[in-house]
């Protein structure tokens, strides 16, 4: 399949198995406080068959053709890290994944998972916001001494801030899926009216402006 092809397919499972909810009517609150039309829980594509099978294996074939040199993939801890499992089988490729924090106990690992110095990694990520996890597991991997080619990604909200921090990280992201692309399909097939489009839109482009609601 084309990009393009990949892009809506990802989105139509994605709103079909309810991993992403579109309310601009009646808009969830994010932690931060933010109020948000979109939320998104990539977590039900585990367990989902159909569209496990797609997402893992759209993955696996983005790795390999974005990053053909890849040796090991690394999941974001937590969401993350089924999908590297999952792919890096698909591509017969060691995997592992980077905690939060390193642990407090034993060998007090933050890296999970054998990573040998100059290893080419791709780091596996399920959703892109600001993009603060992949940042941070990057940053791990570099001070552990892996050459990190970029990251695949299963959906991102394409804001502004996320990519502005993964310009700063010199960090290559490749998703799937993405808001412009899951708006589009969303209206096609009912989820949301037309005239939600442009709000969702307007959200993505300014998340702390409640203007867009109007």
């Amino acid at each position: 399949m084309s990009t393009t092809d990949i892009k809506r397919k990802v989105a139509e499972e994605l709103l079909k198995i309810e991993a992403v909810f579109l309310r601009p009517d009646d808009p969830f609150t994010w932690a931060s406080g933010i109020k948000s039309p979109i939320y998104c829980d990539n977590r039900l594509i585990l367990t989902a068959p159909e569209a496990r099978d797609i997402v893992e294996h759209a993955i696996a074939d983005t790795v390999k053709e974005k990053y053909p040199e890849a040796e090991v993939l690394m999941g974001t801890s937590t969401a993350g890290i089924a999908h590297a499992a999952i792919a890096a089988d698909i591509l017969e490729l060691p995997m592992g994944y980077v905690r939060g924090s390193a642990k407090d106990h034993g060998r007090t690992n933050r890296i999970e998972g054998k990573l040998t110095p100059g290893e080419k990694v791709v780091i596996i990520e399920d959703l892109i916001s600001t993009a603060g996890s992949c940042i941070e597991t990057a940053e791990a991997l570099r001070e552990a001494g892996a050459e990190v080619l970029g990251v695949v990604s299963i959906f991102t909200y394409g804001m502004q801030k996320g990519l502005d921090r993964l310009a700063e990280a010199n960090l290559t992201n490749t998703s799937l899926s993405d808001l412009d692309t899951l708006v589009e399909v969303a209206a096609e097939n009912g989820y949301i009216k037309e005239e939600d489009k442009a709000r969702l839109i307007r959200f993505r482009n300014a998340p702390n402006d409640p203007s867009w609601r109007d």
